[in-house]
């Protein structure tokens, strides 16, 4: 008589049996969530850091601020990477924003900003520029997911 495969339905355990054997599968839920809750979120501390930290050669470099404005604007292990700078969106995407009524990159106090088609010139050489979380990501990504899988390992 051919035995059924073993199979895991749900994480609050099962029971299988045949005229052999019997397999009752059972979660430590006691140990097991605060485990897991702790290493996930040392997992999510580790990659906003390094988010952070990576990032930084690849942000436009004039008085240093967009860089300072990511690390006011992130709580570290809440998922959430924001660069809280006013002009943090129009740099990140590259192109010139200019007032609507006035037309200058010099906005009246208060004047809504609209985007242009002209491309920003970037500050501090090198990488900086326009989408430096993307092109970040594509440089450490494998990097970053190493670390991920340590500071799991490592965590108790």
């Amino acid at each position: 008589m051919a035995r059924r495969p073993l199979q895991i339905e749900t994480p609050r355990g099962a029971v299988y049996h045949d005229e052999n054997m019997k397999v009752v599968l059972k979660w430590n839920t006691r140990e097991f969530v605060p485990k897991w809750t702790r290493k996930f979120s040392e997992a999510q501390k580790f990659v906003d850091s390094e988010v952070l930290r990576l990032s930084e050669p690849f942000i436009p470099l004039d008085t240093s601020m967009l860089i300072k404005s990511g690390i006011l604007g992130t709580e570290v292990g809440s998922g959430t990477v924001r660069w809280i700078a006013p002009y943090a969106k129009f740099q990140y995407y590259g192109k010139v924003m200019i007032g609507k009524d006035s037309r200058s990159a010099w906005a009246k106090l208060g004047e809504r900003k609209v985007v242009t088609s002209k491309k920003l010139t970037y500050h501090g050489g090198g990488e900086r520029g326009s989408f430096w979380f993307d092109r970040m990501k594509t440089v450490h990504k494998d990097q970053i997911v190493e670390g991920v899988r340590r500071v799991i390992r490592e965590t108790r």
